[in-house]
């Protein structure tokens, strides 16, 4: 299957490619990923995602068609939501600051298939730059939560893939800018020792992932995640359970 910006998100590139947003739905729970590939269950879109997306596709220079394609972004009145008029001041921000822009000034969205640890994989770039940097962008609440999405990872296979399409190693950036009442932003460079740290954790963990994915091993549900929940029956249990949380 060739990728395109019309199929890249589709069913059938789901099932036929790794992303690094489906390996990390695997670390998070493997039942609730294959649930998700399959078909039998979507995650919800939030709101703080599509301001996130609302940002993404001004960069990527399709904003007017993603806010034909979600008309909840405007009241009644046809104006626009708090958050998403507050979107537009962060583009506005970031549009005057020269580092920033530097650093998203690659090519947008370029999508690279690769063969990674035996799988297939996929990838969509928001800023590819060859010669110089990969950079993605990042819509946060607080700069101090990065490390907790694990954006390393998603560095890791990204520097990884396009090494091997081009043969060119390029250093990962993530261009961050904060949602905050005033908000801040700066460009994080992931050290090379971390993304090779992250490479191996993928590495170890892949092959149980696409085993999984292939339907040669049972998913394991994680019991916490809203799918896990959605599915569940009632059981008599142990109070202290939960004063051992």
């Amino acid at each position: 299957m060739i990728l395109n910006n019309e199929n890249y998100y589709s069913p059938e590139a789901n099932q036929e490619y790794m992303s690094v947003s489906q390996y990390k739905a695997f670390m998070n729970c493997e039942a609730a990923a294959m649930a998700s590939i399959s078909g039998r269950y979507e995650r919800p879109t939030t709101r703080a995602l599509l301001v996130g997306s609302f940002v993404d596709r001004y960069f990527e220079g399709t904003l007017d068609e993603f806010l034909k394609e979600n008309p909840t972004l405007y009241t009644r009145k046809h104006e626009l939501r708090a958050e998403f008029k507050r979107a537009n001041q962060i583009i506005e921000a970031v549009k005057t600051d020269p580092k920033f822009m530097d650093a998203m000034s690659g090519e947008k969205q370029r999508i690279f298939t690769f063969d990674l640890f035996g799988v297939k994989w996929k990838a969509k770039l928001d800023s590819y730059n060859p010669g110089k940097a990969i950079t993605d962008l990042k819509v946060v609440a607080r700069m101090d939560k990065l490390p907790m999405w694990r954006y390393d990872i998603q560095g890791a296979v990204y520097q990884k893939g396009v090494e091997i399409v081009t043969g060119e190693k390029l250093p990962f950036y993530l261009a961050v800018v904060t949602k905050e009442r005033v908000m801040d932003r700066d460009i994080w460079q992931i050290p090379q020792s971390t993304l090779d740290m992250a490479l191996r954790q993928v590495e170890e963990n892949i092959g149980r992932y696409a085993d999984i994915k292939a339907g040669l091993l049972e998913p394991v549900h994680c019991g916490r995640c809203d799918y896990c929940k959605s599915i569940k029956q009632a059981a008599v249990r142990n109070y202290n359970e939960l004063l051992e949380a």
